[in-house]
């Protein structure tokens, strides 16, 4: 047992219930010592968040699976809502404690009372007096959205402040979980039915045709269906990007920064596991996270490829052979701020992400063969790491033109239809995390 649960058994164990999961549970005061002390790793270190919390509940196994959801909500409701607790707080620089107790009085099921009865400093004391009058309607709309400066007049730069605190709003709420069939081993409605059975529920998604969403956040890993390879996690927006490509069997294509892997087992579903399929990327231990992952999922045409950087000589060995490129660029990652509400307060260097962007994008087209094609793909909100991005490269890249998103959604009967060229989703709209998508194709070559 570790030093911080000893630490609570003075205290009474029934004090709040809380749905976790779709479960409710008992609130123990080891809960609150637990989300303060997990929450001060993450705002002082530079781990993600989900790793962290993964790693800090390695080292907890005493806790059980609804405690630890317990836990990690209260942790993600801090750092959603913690430009909030900060400004009602009246300090930017507010412990852990004092954010986790704010967050259990504004936001969770606690009474005042009941929190001071957790944290018996002073200033937390005070705390629970400052918010009785707490007036979050009084303060600043950057505030309110929990968003830093920075991020939010760039969003109402883009959409204008009404549509901008709707984004945030969404943001701000935690994501559903989305499910991708694999068509390899069943078929959407097989997985659905399969998963209603072990009472898992799930409804389809409204775009995507292998898709289907879960309100509750059980984990489903242990799940049969799972083990055997029946279906992945993916958000629906990313399926969406993956079916932009339309790669076809046999074809080579080419994931050029394949991350963990999610669209290339997408991918090699719809190549129906023939060709050749080259998941790329400058991070060894993703790689190998992705091979157990192609082994459940029975694909057999996916090559797993280090690269040292976008001038890697197996790229130029490649050069002019790829039917089709997906490049899920690097990038700030403020489309998935439902699932890492940690990323918006870490510091980004914009402009050298930028540059790595233009970089990345000019190099992946070198694979390209005449007649093909190149999706360019963010989880970005933001223009500069988009549409900025593929409008200086057509400008330098004559031999490539842009193709309209919907005619591709029209083919593939996707009833989703966009105001511009590119594949644009919103969390507010869409239901998706934030993803943008342009396609892109080489000119065939010139009949002699």
């Amino acid at each position: 047992m570790s030093t911080t649960m000893r630490s609570c058994t003075c205290f009474s164990s029934k004090m709040a219930t809380r749905s976790t999961n779709g479960i409710t549970i008992m609130f123990r005061p080891a809960h609150f010592e637990l989300a303060c002390e997990l929450l001060r790793l993450i705002l002082t270190g530079r781990t993600p968040a989900d790793k962290r919390m993964e790693h800090y509940f390695r080292a907890h196994r005493e806790l059980g699976s609804h405690d630890r959801g317990y836990v990690a909500e209260t942790v993600y409701g801090c750092l959603r809502n913690k430009r909030v607790l900060q400004a009602l707080c009246g300090d930017s620089n507010v412990s852990a404690e004092e954010l986790t107790a704010a967050y259990l009085r504004m936001y969770g099921d606690m009474t005042a009372e009941t929190v001071l009865r957790l944290d018996r400093h002073d200033r937390v004391r005070s705390l629970m007096h400052l918010l009785e009058t707490a007036n979050i309607a009084a303060l600043p709309v950057a505030v309110r959205a929990n968003l830093p400066d920075w991020l939010w007049e760039s969003l109402v730069q883009q959409l204008g402040e009404p549509e901008a605190l709707q984004l945030a709003e969404a943001l701000n709420r935690p994501a559903l979980v989305d499910l991708r069939a694999n068509t390899l081993k069943t078929t959407r409605a097989q997985l659905q039915d399969e998963l209603a059975a072990e009472d898992y529920a799930a409804e389809t998604t409204p775009y995507a045709p292998q898709g289907l969403r879960r309100a509750d956040r059980k984990p489903l890993f242990s799940t049969p269906a799972f083990q055997s390879g029946r279906f992945e996690v993916q958000d629906e927006g990313s399926q969406l990007l993956s079916l932009l490509l339309e790669p076809q069997p046999k074809e080579r294509v080419v994931d050029f920064c394949a991350g963990g892997g999610g669209k290339t087992l997408h991918l090699g579903n719809l190549m129906n596991n023939s060709g050749a399929l080259y998941a790329f990327d400058v991070h060894e231990h993703r790689l190998e996270r992705l091979k157990p992952r192609v082994r459940r999922a029975g694909l057999s045409n996916v090559r797993a490829q280090l690269i040292k950087t976008e001038r890697d000589p197996q790229i130029k060995r490649l050069r002019g052979t790829i039917n089709r490129v997906l490049v899920d660029a690097p990038c700030s990652g403020t489309g998935t701020l439902r699932r890492n509400p940690d990323t918006k307060w870490r510091e980004l260097d914009l402009p050298a992400l930028v540059t790595q962007q233009r970089d990345i994008l000019a190099a992946a087209a070198t694979l390209v063969k005449p007649g093909g094609r190149l999706v360019y793909a963010t989880c970005s909100l933001l223009r500069a790491e988009n549409e900025d991005i593929v409008d200086d490269f057509l400008l330098q890249h004559d031999d490539f033109t842009r193709v309209p998103v919907n005619d591709i959604l029209t083919r593939l009967q996707i009833p989703l239809s966009m105001p511009g060229l590119d594949l644009r989703l919103f969390p507010h709209t869409h239901g998706t995390d934030g993803f943008y998508g342009a396609v892109l194709e080489k000119k065939a070559a010139a009949q002699s």
